[in-house]
């Protein structure tokens, strides 16, 4: 794991329309914000949104959060001035939908470095497509810029099952071979990989069991609708304290063995490869810390 580890636990969507969102976004206790320009922001409003994104972007008020702006898609007319606008306010990120190829974020990065995007404006992609599941490791490999791969779930969804409503199939089945596929190439690539969104805000049980699939599974959080989902996500993505107490264990066990041959810990044995999942543990948990 790397230095500039940061937590990515909760990603949490906010209008750029709406000013007391926006507002509000400076308490919510998450992890990163997406100012959005896309879904979340009507035709008409788009304008005066991306000012606004901006204006709050380059304002440093929003203390250890991790701020980016999601642009509308390449294949709208509002994307030049979106990603224009958004490179000269100089997020944390830059967030893209639909990112499908690396011939895509090859033009992406160029674009951004054209606009005079500064250094630490990362590119994130939103891989939601297919055809972005099946090239996922060359999307993720194609710029060290693009740090962060974001799942859209609802649109792939949508692709793979049009006739029922995205998000509404308990476990996910239909989804599963993407995200796997997806997460694959992120650890492949060492590229950071947030879960897609979970749609009924109202079904707490539903969405904390999906935060607990994806943790599972080996995400390193999930994007959300609605601040309520932010405690949840917090704690599902964060190790447990009987993790970190587990990894101490580990760690201090490989440590006072050293030399002996086996090392066991609580009766299981130890090797090499269960050291590096401690040290893991232990990093993600110093770095929440860092965050109180």
């Amino acid at each position: 794991m790397t230095a500039d580890f940061r937590p990515r636990r909760s990603v949490l969507y906010m209008p750029s329309s709406n000013e007391r969102a926006l507002e509000k976004a400076k308490t919510i206790p998450c992890d990163a914000l997406i100012l959005d320009l896309e879904d979340a922001v009507a035709p008409d409003a788009k304008p005066t949104a991306r000012d606004a994104a901006c204006a709050a972007a380059a304002s440093g008020a929003y203390g250890r959060r991790e701020v980016t702006i999601r642009v509308n898609g390449a294949d709208t007319e509002w994307h030049a001035d979106d990603l224009a606008a958004a490179c000269a306010a100089g997020p944390d990120g830059i967030v893209v939908p639909k990112v499908s190829s690396a011939e895509e974020v090859l033009a992406l990065v160029d674009a951004m470095s054209a606009h005079g995007a500064p250094d630490h404006t990362a590119l994130w992609a939103m891989v939601e497509t297919p055809r972005a599941m099946l090239h996922a490791e060359e999307i993720a490999a194609a710029s060290e810029r693009l740090t962060v791969l974001v799942m859209g779930t609802n649109d792939l969804a949508k692709e793979l099952y049009p006739s029922m409503h995205p998000g509404h199939v308990p476990g996910r089945a239909p989804l599963l071979t993407g995200l796997s596929l997806a997460l694959l190439a992120a650890r492949a690539t060492g590229t950071a990989i947030v879960d897609g969104v979970y749609n009924d805000v109202k079904d707490a049980d539903g969405f904390l069991a999906e935060c607990r699939q994806g943790r599972e599974m080996g995400f390193d959080g999930k994007t959300l609708i609605h601040p309520g989902q932010v405690e949840g996500a917090n704690a599902a993505f964060a190790p447990s304290e009987q993790a970190v107490e587990d990894a101490r264990g580990v760690l201090q066990a490989w440590e006072d063995g050293a030399g002996s041959g086996v090392v066991t810990y609580q009766g299981r044995m130890v090797e090499s490869l269960h050291v590096d999942t401690a040290r893991r543990t232990l990093a993600v948990h110093e770095a929440i810390s860092a965050l109180a």
